[in-house]
């Protein structure tokens, strides 16, 4: 295989297998972001797990598995987690058509504004929820 077979756009997507994305499948914003990501060219694969499932706490024994419920966490195959706002540019850095945004977003001077981005669309949650969301969602998801 070439490089350019395994990274296509030459930014080192080679150097990371792939990242699990640990989502709150009961939140809808979550759920809409993992059909959103899964559907896009991926230069880095995504896989997908319930936060606080059975799965991931047997896949991740350390991680505080209430708190992936309350944030969007990200683990790299070599085993770095991201959470929140991080894991949300890991996310778009993994995809073929948004690594470039990714990175510009993720810059010291347009970090502040992501920052705030991801918080809005948390706070729109509440608005979203399904009646039947359950009792696991503290509403802190961000």
């Amino acid at each position: 295989m070439t490089a350019e077979s395994t990274d296509p756009a030459g930014h080192g997507a080679g150097r990371i297998g792939f990242f699990t994305v640990l989502y709150d499948e009961g939140c809808p914003i979550c759920r809409t972001a993992h059909h959103w990501l899964e559907s896009r060219d991926q230069l880095v694969p995504l896989e997908f797990v319930p936060a606080g499932s059975a799965d991931a706490r047997r896949r991740f024994p350390g991680l505080d598995h209430a708190a992936t419920l309350r944030d969007l966490t990200v683990i790299t195959d070599g085993g770095l987690v991201y959470v929140s706002d991080g894991a949300w540019l890991a996310c778009l850095w993994a995809l073929t058509d948004y690594r470039g945004m990714a990175e510009r977003l993720g810059s010291p001077r347009l970090l502040p504004a992501a920052r705030r981005f991801i918080a809005a669309a948390a706070a729109v949650r509440q608005s979203t929820r399904a009646g039947d969301y359950g009792d696991v969602c503290d509403d802190r998801c961000r």
